[in-house]
C-alpha cells in the first residue's frame, strides 16, 4: 500500500511538473482570453481591466472602462451577459496595437466570438484579441490599427 501512495504521489509531482513547464504558449494564450472573457461575462470589469496590457491601461483609465463597458452593453444593447467562443492562437512577431506604437516582439492573435441577446435581438461580435506576456503573466490588446 504504502509503495502504491509513493508511485501516486510522484506521477501527480511529475504531470504537474509537466503541466507547468510543457503547456504551450498558444495554450496559455488561449486560457488567458478566456480568463478574460469571463471576468467581462461576470461584469467583474475591474477583473478584466487588470488583464489588459500597460497600453491599453493607458488608453482606457479604469474607472472609464468600469463604467463604459457596464454602459454599452446593459443599457444601449439591453444585455445583462453573453456567451462566447474562442478561437485557435496564432502566433505572431512585431505586432503593434495602432500606427505608430512601439511593437511587441511576440503576441498570440486570439479569436473571440461574443454571442449576445438582447433587446435589439440576437447578434455576435467577432474580435481578433491578442495576448502577450509582460513581467510573467499574460495581457490583453486590442487593434486599432486603420
Amino acid at each position: 500500500m504504502r509503495y502504491v501512495l509513493l508511485i501516486l504521489l510522484i506521477a501527480g509531482i511529475g504531470t504537474a511538473i509537466y503541466l507547468f513547464f510543457y503547456t504551450s504558449p498558444e495554450k496559455r494564450a488561449i486560457q488567458a482570453v478566456e480568463t478574460f472573457y469571463t471576468y467581462e461575462q461576470d461584469g467583474a470589469y475591474s477583473d478584466s481591466w487588470a488583464m489588459f496590457h500597460p497600453f491599453m491601461q493607458e488608453k482606457f483609465p479604469k474607472g472609464r472602462y468600469l463604467q463604459d463597458r457596464a454602459h454599452v452593453f446593459m443599457n444601449h444593447f439591453g444585455v445583462t451577459t453573453f456567451s462566447f467562443m474562442i478561437g485557435e492562437a496564432v502566433e505572431l512577431k512585431n505586432w503593434k496595437p495602432e500606427e505608430g506604437a512601439e511593437s511587441i516582439e511576440l503576441v498570440y492573435k486570439v479569436p473571440v466570438s461574443q454571442i449576445y441577446k438582447g433587446k435589439y435581438g440576437n447578434f455576435t461580435l467577432v474580435q481578433n484579441v491578442f495576448v502577450t506576456e509582460v513581467d510573467k503573466k499574460w495581457r490583453v490588446l486590442w487593434n486599432y490599427k486603420k
